[in-house]
């Protein structure tokens, strides 16, 4: 009875230790390997032929990366910025709401505002805009089902992505 017990013991460990195999494959080329967190400084949100206020931009990442777009709404000083999570309705003193939203495939996004007025007359809301652009990869994201409206602090450190890295774009 002891052999038996010491043979699956001795069998049971062996398969929890070689449970080694060759290397996954490789993502494609751009932010898929890692989490990323891009910025897009001085974006004007421009009218495009349908009539929507947009900031259109290409990137590259994996299928089953997700999104998570911030815009700079103020800094408290100049080592703490601000950062609103997006979807957004701002709502002005004047009773009107401006809304920014955006929507994202494997390889572009897109920056919306919107709102229930001429939004053209608040140039303030769509003129030198600071916005953020963290990739989660895929294999982090599905680990929680709600990261739109997570504040940026938080899914920084969910995470563990090294916001010391960010990656300034155009």
């Amino acid at each position: 009875m002891r052999r038996i017990i010491l043979l699956l013991l001795v069998v049971s460990a062996t398969s929890f230790i070689g449970c080694a195999g060759p290397e996954g494959p490789r993502g494609e080329t751009g932010f898929s390997a890692e989490s990323a967190v891009l910025e897009y400084q001085h974006v004007d949100l421009t009218l495009d032929q349908n009539g929507d206020y947009t900031f259109y931009r290409q990137i590259n990442t994996n299928l089953e990366d997700s999104f998570v777009i911030y815009r700079l709404s103020g800094v408290i000083d100049s080592q703490t910025p601000i950062w609103q999570p997006i979807p957004r309705t701002l709502y002005l003193d004047n009773g009107n709401e401006f809304d920014y939203d955006y929507d994202f495939s494997r390889i572009d996004f897109t920056i919306y505002a919107g709102g229930n007025y001429n939004i053209a007359t608040t140039p303030n809301l769509l003129n030198n805009q600071t916005f953020r652009v963290v990739i989660i990869p895929g294999s982090f994201a599905n680990r929680s089902a709600n990261l739109a409206g997570m504040d940026y602090n938080s899914l920084i450190s969910k995470y563990s992505i090294d916001d010391s890295k960010i990656k300034m774009m155009q």
